[in-house]
């Protein structure tokens, strides 16, 4: 949520994909406020899911790939960034790092496109 202070959302409605975690009134009312619907996977003691639309299983299994990427893989784990713009700064150099190693191993005929095993010394 403290994003959305700090950048401006594109317009119109955008959707706030979030966490179980981020369950509770104030959340849901401060999505509200600012006229973004929030989606969210249903709690085990809530009989919907979340307010708004229902979290489809495959933007889960999605999101949870992109994130396990970023933190093994990429190495984001530890980002060391001390601002929000620094996080965003790492993060968009990894994965610029991480397509141009795809594009290279492209070029070379290697039989592993997304190995980042040979650039990892």
């Amino acid at each position: 949520m403290h994003l959305l202070h700090v950048r401006p959302p594109a317009e119109g409605p955008c959707p706030i994909v979030c966490d179980k975690g981020f369950a509770g009134a104030g959340i849901e009312a401060a999505a509200a406020r600012l006229g973004h619907p929030l989606i969210r996977p249903r709690r085990h003691d809530e009989s919907h899911p979340g307010p708004g639309h229902p979290f489809p299983a495959w933007l889960r299994q999605r999101i949870e790939a992109v994130i396990w990427a970023l933190k093994n893989q990429l190495g984001l784990e530890r980002h060391h960034a001390r601002t929000t713009d620094g996080l965003w700064a790492r993060i968009s150099q990894r994965i610029l790092a991480l397509n141009a190693a795809i594009w290279h191993n492209w070029l070379i005929g290697a039989p592993v496109k997304r190995s980042l095993t040979a650039y990892d010394h």
